[in-house]
């Protein structure tokens, strides 16, 4: 009898000693969710989209186009951007550049710019790409050349293609993933200042 006692003491300290170690982690687990419920969410929590021309500065590029002229960001300064990162082997890519020439050949209130990164991610070198592209029929098409994707890797670029707009502040408001039709390019960048 005194030994089923003990044993039962001891069950009942045992069960007590749980329940108060299980209060103290079930308070702290409410602590940490209320305070990362009431913490602001940082800038990668919220949707670019919601972050229109909020956030960091575009990158300050300034690349060689197919013909050797040297463009950059600052020769639009004030102006809206639109700018496509593509690839020539990337059949979504070059179902979309009809339709893309026909956006850079109307008179809009922004400025489509084209990249492409040559000898990186299965790119032709710069001049493979330039005798390629010389015989395709879109000509209002600005092309720039991103060597080895130094440009890409600032831009964040993941995937092919990948669309991203620039306010006339300057400030990268969207980025996006993907085929972008002219009218989502067109919305886009109607949101933006």
């Amino acid at each position: 009898m005194k030994i089923a006692r003990k044993w039962m003491v001891s069950v009942i300290v045992f069960a007590g000693v749980l329940l108060i170690l299980s209060a103290c982690v079930s308070q702290q687990t409410e602590s940490k969710q209320t305070e990362s419920s009431s913490a602001p969410a940082s800038t990668s929590d919220i949707s670019s989209s919601t972050m229109m021309n909020k956030g960091e500065t575009a990158p300050e590029f300034s690349l060689l186009d197919l013909k050797g002229n040297t463009v950059g960001l600052s020769d639009v300064q004030g102006k809206k951007v639109y700018v496509k990162y593509w690839a020539s082997w990337c059949s979504i890519c070059l179902a979309g550049l009809e339709d893309l020439n026909n956006l850079a050949g109307q008179n809009n209130d922004f400025q489509v710019i084209t990249i492409v990164t040559p000898d990186y991610k299965g790119e032709k070198s710069s001049q493979a790409f330039t005798e390629w592209f010389d015989q395709q029929p879109y000509d209002n098409i600005t092309v720039l050349l991103d060597e080895k994707g130094v440009w890409a890797k600032k831009f964040g670029v993941r995937a092919y293609p990948s669309s991203f707009y620039i306010g006339s502040d300057g400030i990268l408001a969207k980025s996006q993933p993907g085929h972008a039709s002219n009218e989502q390019i067109m919305e886009s960048l109607q949101e933006i200042l």
